[in-house]
């Protein structure tokens, strides 16, 4: 079953039961594609347009609404109703007045016995979609249509919402280039990039060592160890002065004014090697270097008294942490350089990470080590720090065996986050 779009989860039955609509679900009573009216698929039409410029979704159908208007009467679809619902003759019909076509798929499951039909719809890729035919009294040619959080499937009508479909747009565009370039250049890059990677491996093992010679954790206290390498695609020994990453960093750290991940007090007390610009806290047991070659490395003891691990410490440390990032590799001028991203948690074997309004869940983690590797340009890095720190943060809580269900905020809550900073 493919990923649902959004905050949704992939699980059906909750999405029948959820009980809501919103910005990424719409409910309808039980419905026979092939006896309803041109008007009422072209209504099913303005919801698919508005969900696909919005943030994806999903459309059920075969839940009805209570006399106080919520969507509680589950009484899914009969035979004839189920089958009326054809992928590909509801997915013709709907791009007949749709440019782009809308990437949609049409389940039919199985409910607590009862089948349903849920239109999953994708958000657009790189163009927003346009109505090209119209329909009288649901369909207006040459409308984009949006769906507002109040689980309304309207014309972008304002200013500001068209700005936000452009500005996706060209995201969307930006990114897809990036990748296209990456996978024409990536041939290229093979045979220089194994003598990088051994360069890379040398310098963060010897930073390792100094750190672990000279840091410790707690008596009596377990902690993580932690650590997040940044490494560009190739390995120059002298590619930045030593003065050029102390600017950078300076520039990087005003946003960050917390000291969950690092903070200018560290700065001041930094100082240069052969190869790095290095700071070891006085305060916390972390260390963070950045080398000549490009590459940072960010290493430290993270106690877990009771072996329970904060999770908004963690939120806050990896949203800083991918700010900071963004703005340092931007500093330095990278641009479409492919970065690659690695943090590992050692120690984390029976460590309870600890949810907000969850305290009593028990969210284990059942491994020894968490291993979690991306790869982004550095443009990418610089534009939404936000989206990579929720992705990255949520890849950790999914280790701790952490469902959606309880991260439906995330990104919202790491948005808000460095907002404040």
């Amino acid at each position: 079953m493919e990923k649902l779009p959004g905050k949704l989860s992939n699980d059906f039955a909750e999405l029948v039961y959820r009980g809501v609509e919103s910005d990424v679900l719409d409910y309808k009573a039980a419905l026979c594609w092939t006896r309803m009216t041109r008007q009422a698929k072209g209504k099913i039409v303005r919801h698919c347009l508005a969900l696909a410029n919005t943030k994806g979704g999903c459309i059920v159908i075969g839940v009805g609404e209570d006399s106080s208007g919520h969507p509680s009467i589950y009484t899914g679809l009969d035979r004839e109703q189920i089958h009326s619902f054809d992928p590909t003759t509801v997915g013709q019909f709907v791009n007949r007045y749709v440019e782009p076509p809308i990437e949609l798929t049409v389940e039919r499951p199985l409910v607590d016995g009862k089948r349903y039909a849920i239109f999953m719809i994708r958000a657009f890729r790189t163009l927003p979609h346009v109505c090209t035919n119209g329909i009288e009294g649901e369909l207006q040619t040459g409308v984009f249509y949006i769906r507002t959080p109040d689980a309304s499937s309207r014309p972008a009508y304002r200013a500001i919402e068209m700005q936000m479909l452009i500005q996706r747009a060209l995201r969307n565009q930006r990114e897809e280039l990036g990748r296209m370039l990456r996978g024409i250049l990536y041939e290229s890059r093979l045979s220089t990039e194994s003598e990088s990677s051994e360069e890379f491996k040398s310098a963060l093992a010897n930073s390792t060592v100094f750190f672990k010679r000279r840091k410790s954790p707690p008596a009596n206290t377990p902690a993580l160890l932690i650590n997040l390498t940044v490494t560009p695609p190739r390995f120059h020994s002298e590619a930045f002065s030593l003065s050029a990453l102390r600017r950078a960093v300076d520039a990087a750290l005003p946003a960050l004014p917390t000291p969950e991940f690092l903070d200018s007090d560290e700065l001041k007390n930094a100082y240069v090697t052969n190869t790095s610009l290095r700071a070891l806290s006085q305060k916390r047991m972390r260390m963070w270097q950045v080398f000549k070659s490009g590459m940072f490395h960010y290493i430290a003891y993270v106690p877990v008294p009771g072996h329970e691990l904060d999770f908004m410490l963690l939120v806050q440390k990896i949203a800083e942490a991918f700010h900071f990032l963004g703005k340092l590799y931007a500093e330095l001028g990278f641009a479409e350089e492919l970065l690659t991203i690695s943090l590992t948690f050692e120690n984390t074997e029976d460590v309870r990470l600890v949810l907000p309004h969850k305290q009593r869940a028990k969210f284990f983690c059942r491994i020894p080590k968490i291993a979690i590797d991306m790869n982004r340009s550095a443009a990418d890095l610089a534009s939404d720090a936000a989206a990579h720190a929720t992705r990255m943060t949520g890849e950790i809580a999914e280790r701790f065996n952490v469902s959606d269900q309880y991260l439906t905020n995330l990104s919202e809550m790491i948005g808000d986050y460095l907002e404040q900073r």
